[in-house]
């Protein structure tokens, strides 16, 4: 008897043992080898180093930039006080909702207060699903410019240049939106005035 359910079960446990093996150990193994190996910047979290080697931030996480010598990323409502990457998420606010108004208006009022005029982008007053959208719009890019230009002593059309340096075009001209990454910005800007 004892034989019997051996034998029945011995291929269904030989067969478990080989899947868990291929799939929990070989086949993540092949993947993260190859990642390393065609992308290993974006396969090691897309990380940026300042020039002492020490690690500033990723490239596809949103840090909060406050201050007018800055350009700000988009709002966000990941954790406590924003841009937690730990606690990645959305408002989850209906679209009609009072609190989801009044926030807008409080950001589109900040924007005002920072000498931004015209219609404000989406993305200036907007959170993202994840909360941690590295990226603007190139519009609101724009639109911060006479504010950083004026905090740090440049020229209006200097920085102006800059984002349009640093706007990625959509892939094939169709895929994704034109956009800027605030880090990579940033960034740049902080070299040049290093200069």
């Amino acid at each position: 008897m004892l034989t019997e359910t051996y034998r029945a079960l011995r291929p269904t446990v030989v067969l478990l043992l080989l899947i868990t093996i291929v799939t929990g150990l070989l086949y993540p193994a092949a993947i993260t080898g190859i990642a390393q190996v065609a992308l290993p910047i974006q396969a090691n979290g897309s990380m940026l180093s300042n020039a002492k080697g020490q690690p500033i931030g990723s490239a596809l996480i949103a840090q909060n930039f406050a201050g007018p010598t800055y350009f700000h990323p988009r709002p966000s409502v990941a954790g406590k006080d924003g841009y937690d990457a730990s606690a990645s998420a959305a408002s989850n606010l209906a679209p009609g909702s009072k609190d989801l108004r009044d926030a807008i208006a409080k950001r589109v009022s900040s924007a005002r207060a920072e000498g931004m005029t015209g219609d404000l982008p989406a993305d200036l007053v907007t959170t993202s699903a994840s909360g941690l959208d590295p990226d603007l719009s190139p519009e609101a890019a724009l639109l911060q410019a006479p504010r950083v230009a004026k905090a740090r002593g440049l020229d209006v059309a200097k920085v102006k240049s800059l984002i349009t340096a640093q706007t990625v075009e959509p892939l094939l001209g169709i895929i994704g939106e034109r956009h800027v990454n605030v880090l990579l910005l940033n960034r740049q800007l902080d070299a040049i005035t290093a200069k």
